[in-house]
């Protein structure tokens, strides 16, 4: 017996709940054969009307669908669609030979395998930028051999400062040998 609320499917048999929305309507449940049901039922109630009978054959309606499928050949015949990508696709970058640096005067050699964008995982051009502008230098040797020894400095301070005492830390440190003064502002 159905509660309030509740009728009994057409297609399996089963009570269901009414959807408050379509309570009026709704004869058949959300199980997938009676949704398949349903769909079947309500394009047979279509066909049945008297204006409906000859839809799909009218020469108006076959025109249309003959020129739609002209504009969309291919579709519907089972062909995989692959959906669009997410990125655009990888541009190699060539590299050129450095003509000419101020510093040191002509320079016909390839960058060497170390460069910095190989140095860092993840190579930030901010910086590289910082670091060519504090040393004035613009070649990729140069920047990354500044870099491996700053990786090298930030280790050692990190490390320093895990082992050293608050008192130890606070002494002056001697400059680096090599070491540059840089003025900022």
């Amino acid at each position: 017996m159905a509660q309030p609320g509740q009728r009994k499917c057409l297609c399996c048999g089963s009570f269901f709940d009414l959807d408050h929305r379509n309570r009026e309507r709704q004869r058949f449940c959300a199980a997938t054969h009676c949704r398949g049901a349903s769909k079947a039922s309500s394009q047979a109630a279509w066909l049945a009307q008297p204006q409906n009978s000859g839809y799909f054959r009218d020469p108006v309606h076959v025109a249309r669908v003959r020129a739609w499928r002209a504009a969309h050949p291919g579709y519907g015949r089972g062909l995989p669609r692959r959906p669009p990508a997410l990125q655009d696709p990888l541009i190699t970058q060539v590299t050129d030979t450095i003509e000419e640096c101020p510093i040191r005067g002509e320079i016909a050699v390839t960058p060497s395998p170390t460069a910095l964008q190989d140095l860092l995982n993840a190579p930030s051009p901010v910086l590289a930028g910082l670091i060519a502008h504090l040393i004035e230098v613009t070649i990729q040797e140069d920047i990354a051999a500044t870099t491996r020894r700053l990786v090298l400095l930030g280790h050692e301070v990190i490390n320093r400062s895990r082992d050293e005492d608050s008192q130890a830390s606070a002494a002056p440190r001697a400059a680096t040998p090599g070491a540059r003064a840089v003025q900022l502002g």
